[in-house]
This record gives C-alpha cells, sequence and structure tokens, in this order.
C-alpha cells in the first residue's frame, strides 16, 4: 500500500477512488444483480490509471477487461462490441503489452518509452481503419447487431485505440476517449430499454475522464523523456 501511494500522486489516487466511488454507486442504484458488470468496471477503470503512467500493468488488466466487457455485450446483442473486444482489443492489449515491456524507458520495466509516430503512418492506419470498419460493419449486418452505426463507429475508434496503444503514441488516449463517447451513446441506448445498463454507460463516463487525463499525462512523461530527466 505504501509503495501504491508513493506511485500515484494524489490526484491520481482521487480520480481512481472517486470513479470507482460512481461505478459502484451506480452499480447499487441501477443493477445490483450483474456483478460481472461492477468487476468489468473496477478492472477497467484500474487499467486506466495504469496506462495513464505508462505502465505495462494497464495493459495486462486491459486484456482481463476485455474478455469480460465481451461476454457483457453479448447479453445484449452488441455482437460488434463483442466481436471488437475478443477479437480485436484483447489480442492486440496482449501484443501492446509484449511492446511495451521490450521498450521500457531508460531501463525502468514500470515506464514504457513513448513513441513518436511519422505522417506515412498516419495515413496507412487511417487506410487500415477504414477497410477494418467497411469489413465489420457487414459483419455486424449479417448478426443484425442492435443500434448498428454506434457499433460501427466503436469499432473504428476502437481499431485506432489498439493500434495507437501497441505503437506506444499519446494519441492512444485520446483515441479511447472517442470510443467511450461513442460507448457511452451505444449503452444509453440500451438503458432506455434496461435501465440496469445504466452502470454500464456510467462506467464509460468515468474511462472518459480517465482517458483525457492518460493522455495529458502521457504528453508529460514524453516531454520529461525528451528532456532526459528521470
Amino acid at each position: 500500500m505504501k509503495k501504491a501511494f508513493g506511485y500515484f500522486t494524489r490526484f491520481e489516487l482521487a480520480l481512481w477512488g472517486s470513479s470507482v466511488l460512481v461505478m459502484t454507486a451506480s452499480f447499487l442504484i441501477f443493477d445490483r444483480e450483474n456483478g460481472i458488470v461492477w468487476t468489468a468496471s473496477l478492472i477497467g477503470v484500474t487499467s486506466l490509471i495504469f496506462n495513464a503512467k505508462a505502465n505495462p500493468a494497464g495493459q495486462a488488466l486491459m486484456i482481463a477487461f476485455s474478455v469480460i466487457y465481451g461476454m457483457i455485450s453479448f447479453s445484449y446483442d452488441y455482437y460488434g462490441e463483442m466481436l471488437t473486444y475478443l477479437c480485436m482489443t484483447a489480442p492486440m492489449a496482449a501484443i501492446a503489452l509484449v511492446s511495451w515491456l521490450k521498450n521500457p524507458c531508460k531501463g525502468k520495466k514500470a515506464e514504457v518509452m513513448v513513441n513518436q509516430l511519422g505522417g506515412r503512418e498516419y495515413v496507412w492506419m487511417i487506410v487500415i481503419a477504414g477497410m477494418v470498419t467497411l469489413i465489420f460493419y457487414f459483419v455486424l449486418l449479417f448478426f443484425k447487431t442492435a443500434n448498428i452505426i454506434p457499433s460501427t463507429v466503436s469499432v473504428t475508434t476502437s481499431f485506432l485505440a489498439v493500434y495507437l496503444t501497441f505503437r506506444r503514441s499519446p494519441l492512444f488516449a485520446l483515441a479511447y476517449a472517442a470510443n467511450d463517447a461513442v460507448l457511452i451513446v451505444l449503452w444509453g441506448l440500451a438503458s432506455g430499454e434496461d435501465l440496469s445498463y445504466l452502470s454500464v454507460t456510467t462506467c464509460f463516463f468515468a474511462f472518459l475522464i480517465n482517458d483525457v487525463y492518460g493522455y495529458w499525462n502521457w504528453r508529460k512523461i514524453q516531454r520529461r523523456q525528451l528532456s532526459g530527466k528521470s
């Protein structure tokens, strides 16, 4: 516990604690039955606070979150979310974990070296994202996925997020924030039919705030690394 309090700043501990508090309150008010949703929320927000520190532990937790979230998505026929997280996010998180472990900052295993992408790579990334989106759209159409438009957009933002995570770019957090915004809409629509899903919607509100902070902190880490400071 002493190491944890020493590792995270007061703001980070407050952000994590308030996120857990809000998600727990939402679960107790709107759900109380699907403990798997609450469990996924806790794993997810803990993953994000480690990601914000550029710590590979965040990617290990993201693998667990992706598997559980895929199960939750299946329960509401959000096959796009299920396929995205089980077939793309979870495997890419595993690959990103290896990449992060292989690229520590000055030998520090708890912090990855931040990467700067070139212009051409962004172009190829967008082209590939478009192809992935098109393929997934027809797959989702085949499975008669609920709310197919936001589900398809979620595929795009998820791909950009996992690619940028693998490439160790600070922009991965903004891509995840965009994905959070889409998922707030997606699960907000589901909540209109079943109020228990409001706990999932609240979860992604918390994720959005954490991802915005993650981007800010990665830029801070990047400036520190470029300056040569420890």
